[in-house]
């Protein structure tokens, strides 16, 4: 068992078949074959759209009890003009997502760059509603994501937030982006992926039992490497310290997420003796293609 949480922004990539995946996989296999990989994934799919009852059992059945979904709020919710007035929408989407027990922790309400210190307020008040609700939704643990700039300014509203989400026991979610936006390139997808993901600086922060770090990388894995070191230190640290970080891993068209999530793994091996290795990926593949080189 990994003292750690470590995965990819999704489960149901099919261009993973034959490099991560069976070649002979069918969609209804990837969360099983996931989960023998890795025991922890963002759930971006909820951030989409809401899943279907039936859906969420499939998903019950498919994950083990150790693993962990981080859902993400709706966004109707997270982007919502007023975070008060979303009080209902939120029990009701914990109330969805309950048949999946410990697997939902933490939830994750990744805020826009809209959403200014000014709101900070409603921040404050939908943390008291998740507090007071809890009992009736298993306390599930939350982590905040946010985007605009004066929140990574050292000044007043870093302070605050801060402040807010330590004070609450609620995770800031670690962005690290610099390794994609170290790459010089002209392909679509990578310049897709640079103008979606925000471009802010990192905040380590551990405000929890469970600090939370999203790693947005280079498409050419060893070219990471420089940019995963401090973070390796840091999530070793962490895990010495009794703490149980959830790491995950994107490239700009997540083809090598996986690969990157594995070589982060490999290396943090190297920090921590006697940390256990991943399971053996069931494919035929060279090493090269799995970064392992």
């Amino acid at each position: 068992m990994l003292p750690y949480f470590l995965g990819c922004p999704s489960w149901s990539e099919s261009a993973w078949r034959g490099a991560v995946y069976p070649q002979s996989s069918t969609s209804a296999d990837y969360l099983k074959q996931y989960c023998q990989l890795f025991n922890a994934v963002e759930g971006n799919t909820t951030f989409y759209a809401r899943p279907a009852p039936e859906t969420i059992a499939k998903w019950s059945v498919a994950m083990p009890e150790h693993f962990r979904f981080c859902a993400k709020l709706p966004r109707d919710i997270s982007h919502a003009a007023d975070l008060r007035e979303q009080f209902h929408a939120i029990d009701e989407f914990r109330r969805l997502l309950a048949p999946l027990g410990p697997r939902i922790a933490p939830y994750w309400l990744q805020l826009p760059a809209s959403f200014s210190p000014h709101r900070l307020f409603e921040l404050a008040m939908l943390i008291e509603h998740w507090g007071t609700s809890a009992e009736h939704f298993g306390g599930k643990a939350l982590a905040i994501e946010v985007r605009h700039p004066e929140f990574f300014a050292k000044g007043d509203a870093e302070r605050a937030l801060n402040r807010l989400l330590l004070d609450q026991g609620v995770e800031r979610i670690c962005l690290d982006s610099r390794a994609l936006f170290s790459c010089h390139s002209s392909d679509p997808g990578i310049v897709h992926a640079q103008d979606k993901k925000p471009r802010l600086p990192t905040r380590p922060t551990a405000f929890s039992q469970a600090p939370q770090l999203r790693f947005i990388g280079h498409p050419e894995l060893l070219e990471n490497d420089p940019f995963m070191a401090p973070w390796l230190d840091k999530v070793a640290n962490w895990i010495e310290q009794g703490l149980s970080p959830y790491v995950f891993l994107h490239t700009s068209d997540n083809r090598l997420a996986p690969q990157l999530a594995r070589r982060f793994h490999q290396q943090l091996m190297t920090r921590l003796p006697g940390m256990p290795e991943l399971p053996a990926l069931n494919v035929e593949a060279p090493a090269e293609q799995l970064g392992l080189l």
